[in-house]
């Protein structure tokens, strides 16, 4: 039994002290810990997993931890790493990171449960029944805008879903969603952020003849293809190869980003930082239990 501790606070003398102590005098043994002193924004960050030695269960330890939380005023949580958080993925008629997302849940490399998929296409639906996943189909226009984000939103309630992965799903989520569902909700960007925002991003890097191409994965906001940024990779390309070629090389850096954003979201290994990002490096037992190796 291994649990995670996260706490954000304004950085100041002692924290480090009194959480470890915190923890010692609980019986529990520290196994990881990360911490990150933000000089620019002031925040102190922090994630320390830990297993406790003499059988004291997690409700106690969160009343237990509320006064050292209260006295630096911290956003905190005590997480079950045993819980797999929950995770509906949207999609429309680009497939490869919901297949490869579907296929990193079903071996277990993933530490998540999904619990369904929407698309505004039927596209993805045998393959989504397939892997015994609810499939919802809700067809998005101007017109029914409105509706059909109240038909989203009444299945990740329904679904007690924590999360929601923007697998490629072309549609634009209004400000209010985004406001509503702030934190819980990532995309991947088909371009190396923050060049090439928008539509046709390989396009517009075949156009520059860039000699790197990327994917980024972020939080999504309000402001279109914005929010913090949690994880990017890149792809040489060269002069020789096709706007059609940037596109294939590209989905598989897509659909490797999309899996490392969702793992480290699903490990409370990521901190939002105003318009940034904390990002703390799985522990070295992370991908094995998880059996990402």
């Amino acid at each position: 039994m291994t649990y995670v501790l996260t706490v954000h606070c304004t950085s100041k003398r002692g924290i480090v002290a009194a959480v470890s102590g915190f923890l010692a005098d609980q019986g529990c043994n520290i196994t990881d810990a990360s911490q990150f002193d933000d000089a620019e924004t002031g925040s102190f960050f922090a994630r320390i997993s830990f297993v406790p030695e003499t059988g004291i269960e997690l409700d106690a330890l969160r009343e237990g931890f509320e006064p050292v939380a209260d006295d630096f005023d911290m956003e905190w949580g005590i997480h079950d790493t045993a819980d797999r958080m929950k995770v509906v993925v949207m999609v429309s008629n680009f497939g490869h990171c919901l297949n490869d997302l579907l296929y990193r849940w079903r071996i277990g490399a993933l530490p998540i449960e999904i619990v369904g998929v929407i698309s505004n296409h039927l596209t993805y639906q045998k393959v989504v029944v397939n892997h015994d996943l609810p499939f919802h189909h809700i067809k998005v226009t101007k017109q029914n805008k409105p509706e059909a984000e109240a038909q989203l939103l009444q299945v990740v309630e329904d679904s007690g879903a924590d999360l929601v992965v923007l697998a490629r799903y072309m549609q634009i989520l209004s400000d209010s969603l985004c406001q509503k569902m702030s934190g819980r909700i990532i995309n991947i960007h088909h371009s190396f952020l923050p060049s090439f925002k928008g539509a046709n991003p390989y396009k517009q890097a075949f156009e520059r003849g860039v000699k790197l191409i990327g994917a980024t994965s972020h939080y999504v906001t309000a402001d279109l293809d914005e929010g913090p940024i949690i994880e990017q990779d890149i792809t040489r390309v060269t002069h020789a190869q096709s706007a059609s070629d940037y596109v294939s090389l590209g989905r598989d850096v897509e659909a490797q980003v999309l899996a490392r954003a969702v793992h480290a979201h699903a490990q409370h290994r990521v901190f939002l930082n105003k318009d940034k990002t904390v990002v703390f490096p799985a522990s070295p037992s992370a991908y094995t239990s998880d059996r990402m190796g």
